[in-house]
């Protein structure tokens, strides 16, 4: 029987060196700021905005949500970007994704100051992970979270093989480019894939995150694998899953992440995290 990864417990740590990290910086006289930016009416935003806030909240981090109709224009929105972009009390931007038809989200997270890029998806910090350049700059959150939780197993990674399968720049993609960086030897796979189970199998470490509910199944796993599961699928019972088949993985896996309570508290912990890191590496810090 595979070993559980707690990805809430490990969010519980990480928020709990979080908060005190805030609270030295608040005797510094800094305090750090995020700023969140939705636009529209989308439930599924509106709830991700809504935990991120009071995330924020509770670790003494100063927390600006604004929210914007679905008719701003594109030149509006650049302009409230820049606006908080040129705010010194805010350390940290973030425009919830999706936007509304109509507005170019390319373009929107190109205009975020990289130095405020909370998320990690601006192409110059994207670029500085996939480059691997040495200093201070923020990474998707997503895929930095789990490389907290691998290192919460103590493994050694280096010279090993991890597959990922997905490649979006939120998750895939980052995540490929830690890996590697990690001295892994890394193979990008996706739903497309042919022979797919045949390329999972050779994993050390596998992350799956395509949204496609269990695409892996347990033969598709090497046994004694890292198995950490992205996936936030709906079953045909409307039951939350992963994109792993965790009840015939978990016999087969020496390690895996639960679907719920594995990678998403991850996410917003992590999320928080570079919120203060951004903090402590601002100019009016004199750190950079």
């Amino acid at each position: 029987m595979a070993i559980i990864i707690d990805g809430k417990q490990i969010a519980k740590d990480l928020n709990a060196q979080t908060q005190q990290r805030v609270a030295a910086l608040k005797e510094q006289g800094a305090v750090p700021g995020l700023a969140v930016i939705i636009v529209g009416d989308d439930p599924a935003s509106a709830i991700y905005v809504r935990n991120k806030h009071r995330k924020a909240v509770k670790l003494g981090i100063k927390s600006v949500v604004r929210e914007l109709p679905a008719t701003i224009s594109q030149a509006e929105l650049l302009a409230i970007v820049n606006e908080y972009n040129h705010d010194d009390s805010i350390h940290g931007i973030l425009v919830q994704s999706p936007l509304p038809v109509g507005l170019d989200e390319q373009a929107v997270v190109a205009a975020i100051d990289p130095k405020k890029d909370v998320d990690g998806f601006h192409p110059l910090n994207v670029g500085r992970l996939f480059a691997n350049l040495p200093g201070h700059y923020p990474v998707s959150c997503t895929p930095r979270g789990i490389m907290t939780m691998l290192a919460s197993l103590n493994e050694h990674l280096r010279g090993k093989q991890a597959v990922v399968v997905g490649r979006s720049m939120i998750v895939g993609r980052p995540m490929a480019a830690m890996l590697l960086n990690a001295d892994m030897t890394v193979t990008v796979a996706h739903v497309h894939t042919k022979h797919l189970d045949e390329i999972t199998r050779t994993a050390d470490v596998l992350v799956v995150a395509t949204g496609v509910t269990h695409l892996i199944k347990g033969n598709d796993i090497k046994r004694g694998a890292i198995v950490i599961d992205v996936g936030m699928d709906r079953d045909e019972n409307g039951k939350l899953t992963g994109d792993v088949d965790f009840d015939a993985a978990v016999d087969r896996a020496g390690a895996i992440t639960p679907v719920p309570g594995g990678v998403g508290p991850m996410t917003i912990a992590t999320l928080m995290q570079q919120t203060v890191d951004l903090c402590e590496w601002s100019e009016q810090l004199g750190s950079n």
